[in-house]
């Protein structure tokens, strides 16, 4: 059997009637060569099926043009707006997204950044503000870029894009209670290494709070961010002696749950029970009632995430934290309290 070898720099040098330091610098640096020598180059790259050697460009460059992402999960819409935003901006500058999953296990992240490290990535986005303080001690000793998503900056001194998990979730729950609702539970994801979560929950006490209500430990449930944990959920409560009319969960796919758990129940949503969610990913708006929730913009996070990184790159970055707003969005789900 024939085994066709790959091309080689010195073919499309030839081919292209220049030097391979002209392939190279074309590769590289094509701003530092004539458009009519790149053109024939790139030409010439076409016709042979050239693909520079990776770790070879990465030596002599030092960068690796990657950028690595750990996520908590790839099981639903949560992070796929965002992380297609950043995939979008770095490809536009010829730089790679290497994608891990942490399964929101702090450890486990710890793995996927080292993995990452030692695949020579030239930085790092990671979602949230809590993980051990090993995992920011190693960043800074490898001198790693690294900006965190989805957070504000409450307990980092770590560049971070993101919102105001407290005070998103705070106006909602104050939604809810100008809804006329005094019975209110809460869904919320797993607060353990989730500053995400654990926010949001502080949002609902503060608001709560705010006009004489307190969120009854009975009516807290922690529970996965998946539709059957949102059920489960659901079913736990209606079981209890404290019955809510309202619902507010930690994010659109345990409301999705939730919803889903009312229905096989015999609960009539809105009429008597209201849920809300958090996000607003694109099934929201087509439940059955469609979800009220909150918008975060995902895309806008992402695209300033990813900005941010190329800036550390060439050292142009200011270090600045960015801070989006979002938006309640009132949708059927939410009715007032007869």
């Amino acid at each position: 059997m024939t085994v066709n070898k790959a091309p080689r720099i010195e073919e499309v040098a030839r081919i292209a009637g220049v030097s391979t330091a002209t392939v190279s610098r074309c590769l590289n640096n094509p701003d530092s060569v004539r458009a009519s020598t790149r053109l024939t180059v790139e030409a010439a790259i076409k016709e042979t099926g050239y693909t520079p050697h990776f770790g070879g460009r990465a030596l002599a460059m030092n960068r690796t043009h990657t950028i690595g992402a750990v996520i908590p999960t790839m099981e639903n819409a949560i992070f796929a707006r965002g992380l297609q935003a950043v995939q979008e901006r770095l490809s536009d500058s010829g730089t790679t997204l290497l994608l891990a999953c942490s399964s929101y296990d702090p450890e486990r992240e710890a793995s996927q950044i080292r993995t990452l490290i030692q695949r020579g990535v030239d930085g790092l986005l990671l979602i949230g503000e809590a993980r051990p303080e090993s995992s920011y001690e190693l960043l800074k000793m490898r001198n790693i870029p690294v900006v965190l998503v989805w957070c504000n900056g409450e307990t980092t001194d770590h560049l971070c894009i993101g919102f105001d998990n407290r005070e998103a979730a705070r106006r909602m729950a104050l939604a809810v209670c100008d809804y006329g609702h005094r019975d209110i539970a809460m869904v919320a994801g797993i607060t353990s290494w989730n500053d995400r979560a654990a926010r949001r929950v502080e949002g609902v006490r503060e608001a709560l709070e705010s006009v004489g209500l307190t969120l009854d430990e009975t009516n807290l449930i922690e529970a996965d961010y998946t539709l059957e944990a949102g059920a489960q959920a659901l079913r736990k409560l209606m079981n209890g002696s404290n019955r809510p009319t309202a619902v507010i969960c930690g994010n659109d796919v345990l409301a999705a749950g939730v919803l889903q758990a009312a229905k096989q129940i015999g609960l009539r949503v809105p009429e008597e029970l209201s849920i809300t969610g958090f996000d607003d990913i694109e099934l929201a708006s087509v439940m059955d009632p469609a979800l009220t929730t909150v918008h975060v913009p995902h895309r806008r996070m992402g695209w300033t995430a990813a900005d941010k990184l190329l800036e550390m790159q060439s050292g142009s970055a200011d270090g600045s934290n960015v801070s989006f707003a979002t938006d309640l969005i009132i949708r059927s789900s939410l009715a007032r309290k007869s």
